[in-house]
């Protein structure tokens, strides 16, 4: 196995010391280490992949440096464009290392909508004509590797890919923020929104943990998973998938439960209301400043006014909780008035249960069953 520190100082070495990149669960202990380590102005989080390759963009404008961008293989496609219209050697030829956990691995067990992405994984890379090298825990002479990468991109003036395999970095003992004792949990807020709306409303959720523990909520309480519809993949795009069913199902009262770093990552689409106007929409966003699904570095998400942007995206009655009692208030408001789009930013602490399940339901399943229960109302 690598230690984080190991490849971190070698990088930094050949003078990439700039991070920038969406935190995965495969380069956790990674992304802890250089979060920890590197001064603020170095290491930025991005909203999305598309971002951080157009900031590294930036940087090596301003400093004639590569940088380092790191993502999951989920985030490819949000990064090809930029990719092929911004630093290819047919256009700027911008140098960067790309550090991409490979989920999905062919031969490795992973979840269901990591499978295919890992498959054209090296596919992808190859058409987009971005050399790619690997690294895995077996590996006895990683810095060979690295070196080679830094070598290309060094020769040939454009991004260049290391790619993870699973359980490469070594922990580093990386220490958490203590859970604020003034907000619920997201898992806490979950079942009260499930509580409360789940007789009026089908839900579009988030993927992560919160698809994980609405799951586990309908498991405890025996109950059918016929009214969720878990986006188990595409981070950012569960508010467009139920605006879709808004605007086609007028009769049906839709929630979506949302997440910040999956706001953040597409906070575009919430423009669509300006359109919709959807009187049918309950938009809840459970909100904890941290990307938790994939190791818990931060988001900017308590730092953004998600309710002054909802206002100026076309949502009529919004509000902010952090209460039991308040949310409950609102959510029953919400499931009587006939106004909208609603939108509730719910602030919660960060962390889940170390035994929190996934769904046993095939997407397929997911799916079937939650049309069904459309078109029966």
């Amino acid at each position: 196995m690598i230690n984080p520190e190991a490849l971190y100082q070698l990088l930094k070495a050949r003078g990439l010391d700039s991070y920038v990149g969406v935190p995965d669960s495969l380069l956790k202990h990674f992304c802890a280490y250089v979060t920890r380590e590197s001064p603020a102005d170095k290491h930025i989080i991005a909203a999305n992949e598309g971002s951080a390759v157009a900031i590294a963009t930036g940087q090596f404008l301003a400093t004639g440096y590569p940088s380092v961008v790191y993502l999951q293989n989920s985030g490819l496609g949000n990064l090809v464009n930029p990719i092929l219209s911004l630093a290819d050697p047919e256009v700027y030829s911008i140098p960067m290392l790309l550090i991409i956990g490979w989920r999905g691995e062919p031969g490795t067990k992973d979840e269901p909508q990591h499978l295919k992405q890992g498959k054209v994984t090296k596919a992808i890379l190859d058409a987009i004509e971005v050399p790619h090298y690997t690294l895995g825990p077996d590996d006895s002479n990683f810095a060979a590797t690295v070196e080679s990468a830094l070598d290309t991109i060094r020769l040939s003036q454009k991004p260049v890919a290391l790619l993870v395999k699973k359980g490469t970095f070594t922990e580093t003992g990386f220490e958490e923020e203590n859970k604020s004792t003034d907000h619920m949990s997201r898992e806490e807020a979950l079942g009260i929104v499930l509580e409360t709306l789940s007789e009026s409303h089908h839900f579009v959720c988030t993927t992560g943990m919160t698809s994980r523990e609405i799951f586990e909520y309908r498991e405890s309480h025996s109950e059918n998973h016929s009214r969720d519809f878990l986006t188990v993949g595409s981070m950012g795009h569960a508010s467009s998938i139920a605006y879709g069913i808004s605007s086609a199902k007028r009769e049906q009262n839709i929630a979506c439960l949302d997440g910040d770093g999956a706001m953040l990552m597409h906070m575009g689409a919430l423009t669509s209301q300006s359109q919709l106007q959807s009187t049918n929409l309950v938009h809840v966003l459970i909100n904890n400043g941290s990307h938790d699904s994939v190791g818990g570095q931060p988001t900017v998400g308590l730092k953004v006014d998600f309710c002054q942007i909802a206002a100026s995206c076309g949502y009529t009655r919004i509000m902010r909780v952090s209460k039991r009692e308040e949310l409950e208030k609102e959510l029953d408001a919400a499931k009587r008035l006939k106004t909208g789009p609603q939108f509730i930013e719910v602030r919660v602490h960060k962390g889940a249960r170390s035994n929190l399940g996934r769904p046993t339901l095939s997407p397929i399943e997911n799916r079937d069953l939650f049309m069904a229960s459309l078109q029966r109302q």
